[in-house]
């Protein structure tokens, strides 16, 4: 188990939790490898977000392990402690400041010394607008620098939002959804742009569009009833009867 944990960005193995009597998670394990971009798909209430919660520390495990890059016991932590070490989570809906522009809102996200003195006296510098102009790259907003964030479309606002993440240079990103409410062409981009962020750090992309999984061409976890029910490729798990049965087939 030591090399697996010295391995891996992200193991969880035995992971349970329960509300109301009802198994939210029901003994979850998973294994994810240092850079790797991972894709979980299933039905509703199949416990892909309490999953995340657990690993952002939002919420407890009744019981098991949870281990970020090797050996930080992540249910020792709490949700700011867990932000500080690198992981970043973005939720379905964008949430951006849309009074600001693009280029404000990504430095309002830098990862920086946040106290007081530091606070008062900060400027803008060299390092620092090297950065955002490498998000901007990034998440395909470079000719959208100087628009309000609230001009933008929904599938901008989301870019936008995963690269006030990339801001705080997380080493694993937890995407919720990225693609609903896209038009296929932004579809299309942000499975290139989450590609793009992996080259950097481990991603987990939660997802129903099983056109968006099939264009990240990835390892794809099946949760159902708050454990894995099968993984592989999509077309390995797409093929699996039970797969078809409690998902693909309703």
């Amino acid at each position: 188990m030591a090399v697996e944990l010295t391995d891996s960005t992200l193991y969880l193995d035995g992971v349970s939790v329960s509300f109301d009597g009802f198994k939210a998670l029901n003994d979850l394990s998973l294994v994810l490898a240092k850079g790797e971009m991972r894709a979980i798909i299933g039905p509703n209430g199949a416990g892909k977000t309490t999953m995340m919660d657990v690993i952002t520390g939002k919420t407890r495990p009744d019981k098991g392990d949870i281990f970020f890059e090797g050996s930080i016991d992540l249910t020792r932590h709490d949700e700011a402690a867990i932000a500080e070490l690198g992981i970043g989570r973005k939720f379905q809906k964008p949430t951006v400041f849309e009074t600001q522009t693009v280029y404000d809102n990504l430095e309002l996200a830098l990862k920086s010394d946040r106290s007081v003195r530091a606070t008062l006296f900060w400027r803008r510098n060299t390092q620092s607008m090297a950065r955002i102009d490498e998000i901007l790259a990034i998440t395909r907003l470079g000719d959208h620098a100087d628009m309000l964030a609230g001009s933008l479309s929904h599938g901008q606002k989301q870019w936008l939002e995963i690269g006030m993440l990339l801001a705080q240079e997380p080493k694993l990103l937890l995407v919720d959804e990225p693609a609903a409410g896209m038009t296929d062409d932004e579809t299309a981009e942000t499975a290139k742009l989450l590609k793009d962020i992996a080259e950097n750090a481990a991603v987990v992309v939660v997802e129903h569009d099983m056109t968006f999984v099939r264009d990240l061409d990835v390892r794809v976890t099946v949760l159902h009833e708050g454990s894995v029910l099968a993984e592989g490729s999509l077309d390995a798990v797409s093929a699996n009867e039970r797969v078809i049965e409690v998902y693909l087939g309703r």
